[in-house]
């Protein structure tokens, strides 16, 4: 319900303006394990003191400062110089700043002037998220959570005197950051901590380092380029269960995809707060990313369309042409991979296209077998199927695969009974997943892009929700949602909608429809070859 729960605060909250606060420098990168350095350290603007980027301003820094080629280990000596602040790239609730500052708990921008993303698109207050004025205005953030410093003040606060020897007081944290500025609210739960959450982070992330690139074929690229490496990520606002879902799978996914990610929590953080509370001293971020819920539902494409915080990520990426492989998820294809290695997972094997057909560049291929995942919730407590048309669906589905033959497979599964890897090498295999409205469909980030693949989500007649539906189109998939005996996809998907019965155990499907979808939409996709 937390989607339910912020759509309604945007609504509640639209009489403001929500400008467009989109920004992007073009860069380019290889892999690196070390922080990005070398590029002059300027704010993005020569906008006077007072003056926020304008909403319709899109920033290109000269790519030669940031060329991959520079030396990543000559570091600026922190001790004898405070670099300014400046901003890597933004969209509303996702930032990435070079050079930021923390004091007490404050992170400074330390600039001349103020010519940055407005500070409400880029962080809050750290409160859980409810339905009501009150608390849409406690999210709005203050000085506290983000704040300006002049050189001339940083200097003062945290400055040695060179004169006498003295070295500033600001201590380094090496490498690249990922800051989680959310409560624990969303963070305990698997889709909105893989699916979206670390889905917007690394999509901001791998984009910001990518050369721009509009050549159709680049939209079907299954190769690209990692990204710089990320050392640490900090919830600083979640104790050591807070960002663990009640499955284990939040970290099983980190732990798989960056093994040597170092992982603060709220006490670390505080510790780092003590440290700098008397404000004479402060830590300093060479490369920080900052992910922040309620800014992103303050953007015009979460807040009023999607509902999703990755969709903020992922819109200006994608408009900007910085995401490879836009089309089938190229740009996530480490994460997935990393995943599949370390659950030994071995995608299921796809048709060689024609290299002499007109498309072959603009198509993915057709797996060699249509694989058809149903991962069943009639073992858990809420949101199943009607008993009887659990029944009746699967014997739809074993009836369709039975009459296809051998290039055809029906698994049947309750998640929560089977290891994390077999999950993980089932996602692999799997061309269309189908299942009732729940944490068990994120597995689609982990299934083997094909032209066929897709979800199909099953949901309480009436009722609808943007979570897998928009990261499936995110991820070139279709999504087909299910009412009963009715289907719909985009772009004639229903409104998000919570209806009486969602969360039950009453849901009503006819196998027979299902089982008709997807062999119409099966067909229908290979027939583009």
């Amino acid at each position: 319900m937390g989607a339910a729960i912020l759509h309604l605060w945007h609504i509640l909250d639209s009489h403001k303006t929500v400008l467009d606060q989109s920004i992007v420098i073009d860069t380019h990168i290889g892999q690196s394990s070390q922080p990005i350095q070398g590029c002059k350290q300027e704010p993005v603007s020569n906008a006077t003191n007072d003056q926020f980027v304008d909403d319709t301003e899109t920033i290109h820094a000269s790519l030669e400062e940031l060329d991959s080629s520079e030396d990543a280990t000559e570091l600026v000596d922190i001790g004898k110089k405070l670099p300014h602040t400046s901003v890597v790239a933004h969209a509303p609730g996702w930032t990435i700043f070079r050079d930021l500052y923390m004091s007490n708990g404050t992170l400074y921008i330390l600039s001349s002037n103020r010519s940055f993303p407005e500070i409400r698109m880029m962080t809050s207050t750290p409160l859980p998220a409810f339905n009501t004025p009150e608390n849409i205005a406690a999210r709005e953030p203050n000085a506290q959570q983000m704040d300006f410093v002049t050189p001339e003040e940083a200097q003062a606060r945290w400055g040695g005197k060179s004169q006498l020897g003295e070295i500033n007081r600001v201590l380094s944290i090496d490498g690249n950051t990922f800051f989680i500025n959310d409560p624990d609210q969303f963070l305990g739960h698997y889709y909105h901590f893989v699916g979206e959450l670390f889905f917007g982070a690394w999509t901001f992330w791998a984009g910001a380092w990518s050369t721009p690139a509009n050549d159709p074929q680049t939209a079907f690229d299954l190769s690209p380029p990692s990204p710089p490496h990320i050392d640490r990520v900090i919830f600083p606002h979640a104790d050591a269960q807070g960002w663990r879902d009640d499955t284990g799978f939040n970290a099983y996914f980190l732990r798989a995809v960056f093994p040597s990610l170092n992982v603060e929590i709220k006490d670390d953080w505080e510790d780092r707060i003590i440290v700098t509370a008397t404000r004479d001293r402060a830590w300093h971020f060479p490369v920080v990313l900052i992910a922040d819920r309620s800014a992103s539902f303050r953007g015009s494409i979460c807040g009023s369309e999607t509902q999703r915080t990755a969709s903020e990520a992922f819109e200006i990426m994608r408009s900007q042409h910085q995401l490879l492989g836009h089309h089938v998820g190229g740009w996530w294809q480490p994460v997935r991979k990393a995943m599949w290695d370390f659950a030994s997972a071995v995608p299921s094997p796809v048709r060689r296209v024609d290299p002499d057909t007109e498309l072959s560049n603009l198509l993915l291929p057709m797996p060699e077998k249509i694989v058809i995942t149903y991962i069943s919730r009639q073992g858990g407590p809420r949101r199943k199927l009607r008993e009887v048309d659990h029944v009746d669906l699967v014997a739809a589905l074993e009836a369709l695969v039975a009459r296809k033959g051998a290039g055809w497979e029906l698994l049947v599964i309750q998640a929560e009974q089977i290891p994390k890897d077999e999950q993980i090498q089932v996602a692999a295999r799997t061309t269309i997943l189908l299942g009732v409205h729940g944490n068990g469909l994120t597995h689609l980030v982990f299934t083997r892009p094909t032209r066929a693949s897709a979800v199909v989500e099953l949901f309480y007649p009436g009722g609808f929700a943007h979570d897998y539906h928009w990261t499936a189109r995110a991820l070139g998939m279709d999504h087909y949602a299910v009412w009963n005996d009715t289907y719909m996809t985009h772009p004639d998907e229903p409104e998000v909608n919570y209806p009486e019965g969602f969360q039950g155990n009453e849901i009503p499907v006819n196998g027979a429809t299902v089982a008709r979808l997807i062999e119409e939409h099966v067909d229908k996709r290979a027939a583009e070859a």
